[in-house]
């Protein structure tokens, strides 16, 4: 992040909200451990929004695992999803942008990988607004997100992807993704998102990417921008935006490189920063 990043958006302020544009990751972020959104939440960024700052939700979720939440929250805005793979227009339900994953390269991490760690238990999220998430055996989804099975191998290679999931019975998830930057990062890019979410994605690819093509949209840069998050997956975004923010609850690796840590999810962190802010 720049040093320069908040008198930056001091000078860009509008209403008296310091920066033109809120990031904000979903799970563990923007959602509390339910899923919900608190109340509390939805009045301070609509007191932002009403000041003239824009909000872009930017989540490691692809958009069919994205869409019912933005419309839950009447969200008609653009969201970075997918990893940054998708750019998404929540209120006209259509993907203006999307990257997908190199299958013949994705084959080849993934041999490289298991040559280190042994057989690996696989999802993959297909391309698109409707692209259904796919699920070997042995693979753990958490929470209640929809996925299609599969047991035949060919079927996860069978249409375009923006993404591969991988698990492994023994190692944490901090080990496999360290072991599959070291075995396969010339050929993939490799982030982990959340506990249980290890993955593989576009080489080059993440949520700075995606977001600064979201925000070139609205007019805006990374020198107007604040934003929250609390896994390895949001480093990209800490790094692009003036000012990143980590919850209470965020992995060590993102603290490390925040300029300040805000309350929980669960706690109303986001809240607690812009209601400051606004002041």
């Amino acid at each position: 992040m720049s040093d320069t990043g908040t008198a930056a958006a001091d000078a860009g302020a509008t209403g008296g909200f310091p920066y033109r544009l809120i990031a904000t990751d979903l799970d563990g972020t923007l959602l509390r451990s339910d899923d919900s959104v608190s109340q509390r939440t939805r009045d301070a960024l609509a007191a932002a929004t009403a000041a003239g700052a824009a909000h872009i939700v930017v989540t490691g979720r692809a958009v069919p695992w994205t869409r019912h939440i933005l419309d839950d929250l009447g969200y008609e805005g653009l969201a970075v999803c997918g990893q940054g793979a998708q750019v998404y227009h929540a209120g006209e339900h259509r993907l203006l942008t999307s990257v997908t994953l190199d299958r013949q390269l994705a084959g080849v991490a993934l041999a490289k990988i298991e040559a280190e760690t042994g057989p690996l238990y696989l999802a993959a999220s297909r391309d698109g607004l409707d692209g259904d998430v796919l699920v070997g055996p042995g693979y753990e989804v958490g929470g209640h997100l929809p996925a299609l099975p599969f047991t035949d191998a060919s079927d996860l290679w069978s249409a375009p992807l923006n993404k591969i999931y991988i698990q492994h019975p023994t190692l944490s998830d901090d080990e496999l993704a360290e072991v599959a930057r070291q075995a396969a990062g010339g050929f993939v890019t490799v982030t982990m998102a959340g506990a249980g979410v290890v993955e593989l994605l576009p080489l080059g690819l993440s949520k700075a990417t995606g977001l600064s093509l979201a925000a070139r949209r609205l007019g805006l840069k990374a020198a107007d921008t604040i934003a929250f998050g609390d896994m390895p997956n949001d480093v990209p975004m800490f790094g692009w935006a003036a000012r990143g923010v980590a919850m209470a609850n965020a992995h060590d690796e993102l603290k490390a490189v925040a300029d300040e840590v805000t309350s929980s999810n669960d706690e109303d962190g986001i809240a607690m920063v812009l209601e400051r802010l606004s002041r």
